[in-house]
């Protein structure tokens, strides 16, 4: 292998993060089912910003403060306390563009906060719906990659698992990929890909059980559709903004 590619690793679950270097890489959060799928959506639809917080009461502050939309879900349901929830149709272009969103979820944005705890110096947001954009950019940078998958509640999840294994299918030949938990994203992702909703049904997985429970079916296929949303969102000091001119 080329040591002048940069290196690629795979965080199954934010238990695992610690075990990278997030000082020297791109950090990528992925939280499929919802947050980050949300949150590519609703800057895609003119949001002026998204403001990611950890807590329902920081969250509730922090819409006053910002005069934006206090948002969030926990187990997947909106959070007690606050005006809306963490599905992408939320967030339509009537009603997000030009506002502030502040959202807080059970797992995304927990997870991002962890990378700025453990020294990331660049975070980016990434979902099937700007799947294209993130891996453009990443071979754009040339730097090492961190992908990070907010799992439910530190237990590994699949619908995460296969968008990592999206990514590396896309940009193996720009990195070395000597991780194990790659290349199990891979093949998992390569053995659902040509239905990746269906895969979830069959194999009974977790996250798709609790959301068609609310009856949010329509949510997880949303959230499995690729490149609806053509952008790249990137940490900056506390806000989530569209990436400009660095494509």
């Amino acid at each position: 292998m080329s040591t002048s590619k940069p290196q690629l690793y795979t965080a199954l679950s934010p238990a695992l993060m610690h075990l990278y270097d997030a000082s020297d890489s791109i950090v990528v959060i992925i939280d499929i089912l919802r947050a980050t799928s949300t949150i590519t959506t609703a800057l895609y639809n003119g949001a002026a910003k998204v403001v990611p917080v950890l807590t329902v009461p920081e969250c509730m502050e922090q819409g006053k403060n910002l005069d934006g939309i206090t948002a969030g879900e926990r187990d997947g349901q909106v959070a007690e306390g606050l005006t809306y929830g963490n599905s992408p149709f939320e967030y339509h272009k009537e009603f997000i563009e030009g506002k502030t969103l502040v959202l807080t979820t059970t797992n995304g944005t927990k997870l991002l906060h962890m990378a700025l705890e453990n020294g990331a110096k660049e975070i980016i947001i990434g979902s099937f719906c700007n799947l294209t954009a993130v891996c453009n950019y990443l071979i754009s940078q040339n730097r090492n990659v961190i992908l990070g998958c907010a799992a439910w509640k530190d237990k590994v999840n699949i619908e995460d698992s296969l968008f990592a294994g999206a990514v590396v299918d896309v940009v193996k030949d720009h990195f070395n990929i000597a991780c194990d938990a790659s290349k199990i994203a891979q093949t998992l992702y390569n053995a659902a890909k040509d239905d990746m909703y269906e895969f979830m049904r069959k194999e009974e997985a977790s996250h798709y059980k609790r959301l068609t429970g609310y009856g949010l079916t329509k949510d997880i296929k949303y959230c499995l559709t690729k490149d609806t949303c053509p952008i790249v969102p990137k940490y900056y000091s506390g806000e989530l903004l569209v990436v400009s001119g660095e494509l």
